[in-house]
């Protein structure tokens, strides 16, 4: 109904020529609705959320600055799993225990996953989710960070740097064991959530194909993806079928 389509399900050559025409905004607000309902039958809570970012190869070769794309100018080369690419970073928060997207942007991959938080954490208030507990990796060990965790009335659990000189700190070792109080550990061994959203994403939902070019072809790239996830736990949730709100093979391979 976002879309306009009230009665049929329109065709894939249709949903191809709608793409440009609906634009970000359209897209963006389909998720919002996907994940409206999802909150209203409390398939999502949202009270401990996780928050990471995950780099997507662009559809471009390295312009001769080595920054840009040659056929994408938007994309820019930063750090990626592996080394240096050239793409964008999806950034995203998720419900951890639901596993599924609540919130997410997507920027040049050369940008700091830092600055994105606090955009993150709004959208998450707008949507009416009253999260308490925000975690993520030592990536965003930042005082900035924490207080702007704060300033939305939650707790931040951050892991502070091996070489921090605070006592009894969270804080991940050399050999990646976390070390801490005992309910802090607990509760940011639940930051996988969003590893695993990002998993599900890319192994089939596409979000690592990127075949358009240019940022708000890829944001809608991964709004696609993520609202596929959850019309695949709202189809579960309709169907009285809890445990299916994550299998997405289960939906797509009958």
């Amino acid at each position: 109904m976002a879309c306009g389509f009230k009665h049929e399900t329109p065709s894939h050559g249709l949903f191809t020529q709608f793409r440009r025409r609906l634009g970000r905004d359209g897209y963006e607000k389909v998720f919002s609705l996907l994940l409206k309902q999802l909150l209203k039958h409390g398939a999502v809570k949202g009270e401990v959320v996780a928050l990471d970012g995950t780099a997507v190869k662009a559809y471009s070769q390295r312009s001769l600055d080595n920054k840009t794309g040659k056929s994408d100018p938007e994309a820019r080369v930063g750090r990626g799993r592996r080394g240096f690419i050239l793409g964008y970073k999806v950034h995203a928060t998720c419900c951890t225990s639901s596993e599924l997207p609540v919130a997410f942007t997507v920027a040049p991959c050369n940008l700091n996953e830092k600055r994105f938080t606090k955009p993150l954490l709004k959208k998450l208030k707008g949507l009416g989710i009253r999260f308490k507990t925000v975690l993520a990796d030592a990536q965003y060990d930042s005082s900035k960070v924490r207080e702007a965790v704060r300033m939305f009335g939650a707790e931040p659990v951050i892991p502070y740097r091996r070489s921090s000189k605070i006592k009894h700190a969270l804080k991940v070792g050399r050999d990646f064991v976390v070390h801490g109080a005992k309910r802090l550990v607990n509760l940011f061994r639940k930051r996988v959530s969003i590893e695993r959203v990002f998993g599900r994403a890319k192994e089939w939902l596409l979000l690592d194909h990127l075949r358009v070019r240019g940022l708000e072809q890829a944001f809608i790239h991964a709004c696609l993806s993520f609202s596929a996830m959850l019309v695949v736990a709202l189809a579960a949730v309709r169907q009285h079928k809890p445990s299916l709100i994550r299998s997405i093979k289960h939906y797509t391979t009958q």
